[in-house]
């Protein structure tokens, strides 16, 4: 595989930020280890539906080398949608839609609720509607440049709620997007939701940093921050860390 170019797409600059954003994750990873253990691992997002569903990866129509977004073809997946903070419907809070693939190790993609235009999609925006655009944020390093994804309900005025989620949830579909560099946003997948199970949130832990697609890698300043955090929170549910015995 081609090597990742040098340098970072969110801007980092020498090594003493990226010691001041390591100390910060570790700061903030403590009082989210509590949390996580309080909230049955789920730290943030601590309510939310969990759907079935099917990925349909069509390719984004031209060659980048980057194997996740050239690739084609059909996985499994469960996405959850969800309300960050947890606080009740009539209130904005920032939305979350979460994606794993299916496979071993599995793809995971945590994306928040963000602004509809070409540069907004990459920041993040409280909302109430759970049907406008979500954004990674955080962007991946490829050997085709700075990569950020997004993913579009294909609905309007989905309600973000959990009884409101499950009612119009099943059958629902969510176009991938991705730019690279300062390019467009261009589509290279689909994803069709099922209907979710009883209970409907069954206990999936994401981690975007350690389940980066292949061809990506989570890095920057934003990936930096969150490393610590979810370490923390696997410790909370004693689940094995990376580079710890028995973890893959």
């Amino acid at each position: 595989m081609t090597a990742p170019p040098a340098g970072n797409p969110q801007g980092m600059v020498g090594p003493v930020p990226a010691l001041l954003i390591d100390a910060a994750g570790r700061v903030v990873a403590r009082p989210l280890a509590a949390l996580a253990r309080a909230r049955a691992g789920k730290p943030m997002h601590p309510v939310g539906v969990a759907f079935p569903g099917r990925l349909e990866r069509s390719g984004l129509g031209r060659r980048t080398g980057i194997g996740w977004l050239d690739g084609t073809g059909t996985q499994d997946v469960v996405v959850r949608l969800s309300r960050g903070a947890g606080l009740p419907r009539p209130l904005p809070d920032l939305l979350g839609l979460a994606v794993r693939v299916a496979g071993d190790p599995p793809v995971d993609l945590l994306l928040s609720s963000a602004g509809e235009g070409r540069l907004t999609r990459r920041v993040p925006l409280l909302r109430r509607d759970a049907a406008g655009p979500y954004g990674s944020i955080m962007a991946y390093r490829s050997c085709a440049g700075p990569v950020w994804l997004t993913a579009s309900p294909a609905a309007t005025g989905l309600p973000s709620d959990r009884t409101g989620l499950i009612a119009a949830g099943p059958g629902l579909q969510v176009t991938l997007c991705a730019a690279i560099g300062a390019g467009p946003w261009e589509p290279f997948a689909r994803i069709t939701l099922g209907t979710p199970p009883d209970p409907p949130d069954p206990p999936v832990h994401f981690d975007a940093v350690l389940h980066a697609p292949p061809g990506l890698r989570a890095d920057g300043p934003l990936a930096r921050f969150r490393r610590p955090a979810y370490a923390a929170a696997r410790r909370a549910l004693g689940q094995p860390l990376a580079d710890e015995p028995g973890s893959r």
